[in-house]
């Protein structure tokens, strides 16, 4: 137990990202922009799925809602980050602390869960084709959903309970640009083996099933189109799965990559979180509209329709 104990503590400090005096203009610019594109671009792919009678399917049901999670997943962290940035104030009160935490594994979490989602909903539709509407039927999809958002809820608010019981030292600074459960868990002076049990064995288990769940579904896509060589059948596999596979990539792929390439624990888990919160929900609305036809017509027809 570290000698300065402050059982209590009514706000932290956010050291937040490593940028150099004088270059606060340009970093504002640049994630103010980012978050604008996120922000817009999710909006847009939740609209034309919602106009567009021959997006309502389940595939764009789940996409509606991945892009509603990477824009408040984008929302929870960047207009904190951007003010701190703007007026280079870094505290934040306890309360707005843990209810950051809170809504970032919650987001986080419901982003996982529907990624596998999808997974499985791609698998369906190519490995069982004929029986793709039987078996993806309307209450079957909102389950899926609805059971996504209560487990990470549960989630989230388990991790959140297991660290407000906890009390803090005198040094209340934490080492990144926002309340990450792992970075809080440095500044607390009571016994926290139990929080890193749960991250690793919970946590872990659930992050490792629902992988499991991305790669045996994609595995299975695979099988079947090994089996049977024709380029139509490729064609239509990777248009149909091409979108979902690239984000599932750049979600996981990030991760792996800032994790083996990364010298600096501090550095790797601020690329990461800037990966997870501000990138990767930019470019997921440009992914699925720029590589598929679905999208790029439900848009086309949108604009038709406000030019005339």
């Amino acid at each position: 137990m570290r000698p300065e104990n402050q059982s209590s503590v009514s706000e932290f400090l956010l050291l937040g990202l490593p940028i150099q005096p004088g270059q606060q203009g340009v970093f504002f610019s640049l994630f103010l922009g980012m978050y604008l594109t996120t922000v817009l671009g999710n909006l847009l792919i939740i609209l034309l799925i919602r106009l567009d009678s021959r997006l309502h399917t389940p595939m764009y049901f789940f996409l509606s809602h991945l892009a509603f999670s990477d824009m408040s997943l984008s929302s929870v962290i960047v207009p904190k980050m951007l003010m701190n940035i703007q007026t280079g104030r870094q505290s934040i009160s306890y309360v707005k602390c843990i209810s950051q935490l809170y809504f970032f594994i919650l987001f986080a979490g419901l982003e996982n869960f529907l990624l596998a989602v999808m997974a499985y909903d791609r698998y369906v539709a190519i490995y069982h084709p004929l029986h793709y509407t039987t078996i993806m039927r309307e209450e079957l999809c909102v389950l899926l959903v609805a059971g996504s958002w209560m487990v990470a809820s549960v989630h989230a608010l388990f991790h959140t309970l297991l660290l407000v019981r906890l009390s803090f030292c005198a040094d209340i600074t934490i080492t990144h640009f926002f309340c990450e459960l792992t970075a809080l868990l440095k500044l607390s002076c009571s016994d926290i083996s139990l929080n890193m049990l749960v991250i690793f064995t919970e946590g872990g288990f659930i992050y490792l099933l629902l992988l499991c769940t991305i790669l045996s579904s994609y595995i299975h896509i695979g099988t079947i189109i090994l089996r049977v060589l024709s380029m139509k059948r490729l064609l239509k596999a990777f248009s149909t799965c091409g979108s979902h596979l690239f984000v599932v990539s750049l979600y996981y792929g990030t991760t792996a990559g800032v994790y083996f390439f990364s010298s600096s624990r501090d550095s790797k888990d601020i690329i990461a979180s800037v990966m997870y919160t501000v990138v990767t929900p930019m470019l997921n609305p440009f992914i699925y509209s720029l590589r598929n036809r679905d999208i790029k017509q439900a848009l086309e027809m949108c604009v038709n329709r406000v030019k005339f």
